[in-house]
């Protein structure tokens, strides 16, 4: 008799998540995947009023949620948040900032890397701490970006931050996997949000956009909610230090 192979998992029951930078766009989207697979999900961001709003909306639609207001640039503030360790951390906080190479204002380039790679870093690094201390294994998920793996018109200061996560992360995949934790990016081209209409709106920017990416359509928030659930769950269970490319073809050049 034929000994059939059985699908992992994606069920988050009984699981506890952080997702940051969760008030709206690729965050929430992040947050709400979570939820629905069943996990218990701390929503954290700065704008605490709009987060309320985002996590009232969540547990209307019966899931488990709360809100947490956090600076993610303080370390002794995501210590804290990290103390009671979590199954999951998806780190959505960043910052974008763009201009030409040569007109980039040292106080731009300071904020993008102190939100998304010294942020990222240190958010990684205690939270698998916590991890650690507990003795259970867990996942570490980053939103990095397509511009983690190529370059960009007026976006030097983005794509270092994001090949500096990329990096990263491959290099605490290989420190923590012994202790079961696992850690990887989700690389999305450019999702409609709030935040990107302005690019969009850009005739020579959308043209650009719509020449790299292979498939006949920008992405939306939705295309990224599926990858999360994947990455969070035991249906990754071998997967660590990489990167999950969410791009429409862009880097397929």
């Amino acid at each position: 008799m034929t000994d059939l192979p059985r699908t992992p998992s994606f069920d988050l029951g009984g699981k506890r998540a952080l997702v940051t930078g969760a008030s709206s766009g690729i965050g929430l989207g992040c947050a709400v995947a979570l939820a629905e697979a069943g996990a218990h999900v701390v929503c954290a961001a700065r704008r605490a009023d709009v987060l309320q709003e985002a996590v009232n909306a969540m547990q209307a639609e019966g899931w488990s949620a709360e809100a947490l207001s956090l600076d993610q640039t303080d370390v002794t503030a995501v210590v804290a948040a990290c103390a009671n360790p979590f199954d999951v951390v998806l780190n959505s906080a960043g910052l974008a900032r763009h201009s030409a190479a040569t007109q980039t204002a040292p106080d731009d380039y300071d904020a993008v890397m102190n939100i998304n790679v010294r942020g990222a870093y240190f958010l990684s690094t205690h939270a698998a701490k916590a991890m650690m201390a507990a003795g259970k294994p867990g996942s570490i998920i980053h939103i990095s970006s397509q511009m983690g793996h190529v370059g960009g018109v007026d976006r030097a200061v983005y794509c270092a931050s994001k090949h500096a996560v990329e990096g990263m992360v491959k290099s605490m995949a290989i420190e923590w996997g012994k202790a079961g934790i696992r850690i990887n990016t989700i690389c999305p081209t450019f999702i409609r949000t709030p935040l990107t209409e302005p690019t969009f709106n850009d005739p020579d920017r959308l043209a650009w956009i719509m020449d790299k990416i292979k498939l006949p359509r920008v992405g939306e928030v939705s295309d990224i909610m599926g990858a999360v659930q994947f990455l969070a769950s035991d249906a990754s269970a071998m997967v660590t230090g990489t990167a999950m490319m969410i791009d429409g073809g862009w880097t397929a050049d």
